[in-house]
């Protein structure tokens, strides 16, 4: 039977255990499905699966800020690093918001009709690019940052896992091309996203949570993304040094572009593990199977490839995190918000 799963074969969800259970049971209970790709192929590497679901629960679910907004967000960042899954997905949800015209004017490849929602799309899309002006001008109320930021990189994350290890099907035969089927995805869910959710939640799940980053500072988005980091970069493990200096010096170099197909910094498979690094950080769509089979061997595992994946695309993620909150500091004259 096909599965939505390219490299990796993750223990089912119904077999989850301890902490791992505990995810996906807050998962069903505030995303509103139970059995999301999206987390389940982290499983093989349980500490990633809390950590980016506790830094997406608590932004996107339960931040500041409307729903409706955060998923325009997310839908922005997605349309940038060309993850149709995931725009798929926050296409439906925008569905779940009760918000349907919006949600087919993204399926339709559409701008917003209303003036706020394209600022806070494009917004979200700007994210991509390190040096991208105008970041600093915010299309949400300054107090709400910690939340669209959060969700941001969340998904500056998510997509890069995604596109990496998943196919681009979100439902079965693609069905979601369909629109009455996105409008019933949707529905279903919506007593789920409409529902106010408490934060902290998801940091109930992480082990001795640090503060986290100053821009979100005394929220719960902070240590959530603090979380995932530590989860993330302990895949540095698996590459020796030169090829870590490769990965640090490719992500250094890029411009927020997508590289070209005659791409002279991408490592050859003669450095798999460089190779498949440098490709999850800035393009993991043009992942191959003999660029995994170069690299998996003896004694590598699901376990290993997850924290190679994961490892390689939040050193893109940190890279945005850094210049983007760059332009947020509270000292910063050019940070404001549009009306």
């Amino acid at each position: 039977m096909a599965t939505p799963f390219r490299y990796t074969d993750p223990p089912p969800p119904k077999s989850a255990v301890g902490r791992t259970a505990e995810v996906f049971a807050q998962i069903a209970e505030d995303f509103g499905i139970e059995r999301a790709s999206t987390f389940v192929v982290l499983s093989s590497a349980p500490e990633l699966l809390v950590a980016t679901w506790a830094l997406m629960r608590e932004s996107l679910i339960a931040g500041d800020g409307t729903r409706t907004g955060k998923e325009l967000v997310a839908a922005g960042v997605s349309l940038a690093n060309r993850c149709p899954f995931c725009v798929d997905a926050h296409t439906m949800l925008l569905h779940a918001t009760g918000d349907h015209a919006l949600a087919e004017a993204l399926a339709r490849g559409e701008q917003p009709a209303d003036e706020e929602h394209a600022r806070v799309l494009a917004w979200g899309s700007a994210t991509r690019n390190p040096g991208a002006p105008g970041l600093g001008v915010l299309p949400f109320p300054r107090t709400h940052a910690p939340a669209y930021v959060g969700t941001a990189l969340a998904f500056h994350f998510i997509n890069r896992i995604v596109s990496a290890l998943l196919t681009e099907n979100l439902l079965p035969g693609n069905a979601q091309r369909f629109r009455v089927v996105r409008s019933l995805v949707g529905r279903s869910v919506a007593g789920t996203v409409r529902r106010r959710h408490a934060p902290g939640a998801g940091l109930a799940l992480l082990d001795d949570p640090s503060p986290g980053p100053s821009w979100a500072a005394g929220t719960t988005v902070g240590p959530a993304y603090a979380a995932l980091r530590v989860a993330a970069l302990s895949g540095a493990g698996l590459l020796d040094e030169a090829d870590q200096d490769c990965l640090r010096e490719a992500v250094a170099a890029w411009d927020g572009g997508h590289p070209p197909l005659a791409w002279d910094g991408l490592p050859s498979r003669d450095r798999p593990g460089a190779r498949l690094a440098v490709l999850a950080a800035l393009a993991p769509y043009r992942i191959t199977d003999e660029d995994v089979a170069a690299w998996r061997r003896p004694p590598y595992t699901d376990h290993c490839l997850v924290h190679l994946i994961a490892y390689g695309a939040f050193a893109a993620v940190d890279r945005i995190q850094n210049a983007l909150t760059a332009q947020l500091s509270p000292n910063d004259e050019s940070v404001k918000e549009t009306t």
